[in-house]
This record gives structure tokens, sequence and C-alpha cells, in this order.
């Protein structure tokens, strides 16, 4: 079957790989669609991050070239002896962590944390951007029969967001801004819409991305290039937001979030990072405020789709572009570096 893997940065091709089959225990989907994240953008412009080069993942076994795509959702076509969750035909979205479930993280049910944490299709193991995959019983959920294939593709990515909410200080009534519309940061404002916050303030350059926020549900948004992103939020929230998201990796952004957040307030990073950021320590210390990160998930799949049959997170609204596996590079990589107005781009692996 084609596969797209990556080989290392800007060098993602179109191979032909053996076609799974599921051992003791795993499941074998036949994808349906696969987003590109944004993770999966930062491995192609300046990776490796995730994913493995010079030894093997030490849950996967690989190491690059891997296929890559860890936000999929498809149909189950063959199970292996054991399984029981799910059965042939059933519709799913794919958890896809990798977890030693030996460490000390792991064994407190905080598998997310895990020493050797990696991702199915980013770490190796198989991955979306084919037309079939592998994946332990445990990291499939049944989708709700109102939600189509192209949500179930939103439940991984939608299901970061909600968790980066979760872990958060904010109370139903409290204030926040996100820094940074791109796919999570528009899923943190469906999130924080969820959670109850009272204003959310996006910062966001891009008018096509703010407008989206917008329309999701965020208070206002605000363009760095015209107003002082700090000044204004303070100005508009008496002092400062409780909670601030950082959503953007871009480290001139970490001190703005620290910065617009009132006293005793929390910054709560999202992003994954290319290059160190710095703050200066005192505007942490002198308003007693915290700093918080956050990776993945942990035990939010099945709130994350009991919200999606509510209508948040939703796939009309979030997906710009659907494509096929020959064109993941072309239009789908590099038209997400390059066009601001692409939000999620959806993959179609057998087309």
């Amino acid at each position: 079957m084609k596969a797209a893997r990556w080989h290392k940065a800007r060098d993602i091709r179109i191979d032909d790989i053996e076609e799974p089959t599921p051992g003791e225990g795993q499941v074998k989907i036949k994808v349906a669609w696969t987003g590109i994240c944004g993770s999966d953008l930062h491995e192609y412009v300046a990776g490796p991050i995730f994913v493995p080069v010079d030894t093997p993942h030490p849950v996967s076994g690989e190491k690059a070239p891997i296929v890559m795509g860890h936000e999929l959702a498809g149909e189950v076509v063959e199970i292996g002896q054991g399984v029981t969750r799910v059965k042939v035909g059933d519709r799913v979205a794919v958890e896809p962590i990798l977890a030693c479930g030996e460490c000390d993280a792991c064994r407190h049910g905080k598998y997310n944390l895990c020493e050797t944490l990696g991702f199915h299709g980013l770490s190796g193991g198989g991955g979306g951007f084919a037309p079939y995959t592998v994946v332990g019983e445990r990291w499939v959920h049944r989708l709700p029969d109102g939600l189509s294939m192209e949500q179930g593709a939103l439940v991984e990515p939608a299901a970061v967001a909600l968790h980066a909410v979760r872990v958060s200080k904010i109370k139903a009534g409290d204030t926040a801004a996100v820094f940074g519309a791109g796919p999570i940061g528009l899923l943190v404002v469906e999130a924080l819409r969820a959670a109850g916050a009272s204003q959310i303030l996006v910062v966001e350059p891009s008018k096509e991305r703010s407008d989206k926020a917008v329309d999701l549900g965020a208070t206002r948004a605000i363009d760095p290039t015209q107003d002082d992103p700090v000044e204004t939020i303070r100005s508009l929230t008496d002092g400062g937001v409780d909670v601030a998201f950082e959503v953007t990796g871009v480290p001139d952004v970490l001190p703005q979030c620290i910065e617009a957040t009132q006293y005793e307030g929390e910054t709560v990073i999202v992003s994954i990072w290319e290059k160190d950021a710095a703050f200066q320590p005192n505007t942490v210390v002198l308003q007693e405020r915290s700093i918080k990160g956050t990776i993945g998930y942990r035990d939010v799949y099945p709130a994350t789709l009991d919200l999606m049959t509510r209508g948040f997170f939703p796939a009309d609204k979030l997906v710009t572009r659907k494509i096929a596996l020959d064109d993941i590079v072309e239009k789908g990589f590099e038209a997400l570096v390059a066009e601001k107005s692409q939000i999620k781009i959806l993959v179609d692996p057998s087309a």
C-alpha cells in the first residue's frame, strides 16, 4: 500500500510499504480521513522532534522513515485475538498514544506524561497517512452515530485543546486569552466556551483566522501588528485575564502571555517549540503568577466525543481543504506553511 513517510525535514515521500495485519489485542483500521497536525508541520519544517532517527522508539521499536499521521478516524476491518471493545464495522477515532505502561507516570494513570512518550504516526508504529493502520484496542474509541468521519479526524486535536483547558485553573465566569488562532488555538476557544469562560480574547495577526475565532465564539480578536496585545487585554479585563493560553510556539509571544494575566494569573503553554523562549522571571515572581505546560491528553476522548455531539468543535467550520495522499506535500504541508487561510487540511489516504 502507499504511505506518506517522513525521511527527514522537508522530505516526506509517498512510499510503497507492506499492508499491516493485527496481532493479539490489536485492531486494523481502514483510514477514512487523517488531519495534518501542527506537530506534523513542525516535523516537516524543523524535525526531528518526536520522530526517532538514530535509535528506535522504545515503544514502537521503529525509527525513520516512519509513516506519519496521528489525527485519524476510520472503520474497523479486522481484529486480533482477544479484542472485545470493538468489532468489525465499527467507526472509530484513534487516540494515538505510545506509552510504556511501566514508568511512574504510567503506573499512576498519567500516560501522557510517560517517560518515553510517543505518538502513533509520529514515533513509529504506523500512521494515518496510509490506507490501513493497526493500533491496540485500548486506543480506539467508537464514534457516535451522529458524527461524520471528518468529525472523527478532529477528535485528536480537540482532545489536546480540551485537556489544556481542563488542566488549567479556569472556572466558569473567568476570563481567558488565547495567543494564536491556528487549529489548536481555535479548538481552545471552543473548549473555553464549553467551560463557561465569560470573555475569550484571541491574539492573532491573520484576519482569516481572527474572523474564524470570533465565528467560533471568541469575544474579540486582537491584531498584534496593530495593537499592543498586553495593554489591550489589560484594558478589556480590568488588569488582565485569569488564564492565558500560549498556542503559537513563537518565542516573543511567551512573555506577552504572562504579562497579559492578572496577579495570580496562569499561563498555560500548549505549543511544541522549535526554539528556546525567554521571559523576565520578575513578571512571574512579583505578581505570584504561574506557568504550566500541557502535552497531549489523557482520559478526555469520551468527553470530547460527547461535546462534539452537542455541536462543539465543528468540522464544517474548521476543515478548509480535503486532499488525496499523493498531494500531501504540495497541497498539504506546503500550503499550511504558506497560506494562513488554511485551518485544518484532511487527507484521504486511499485517494
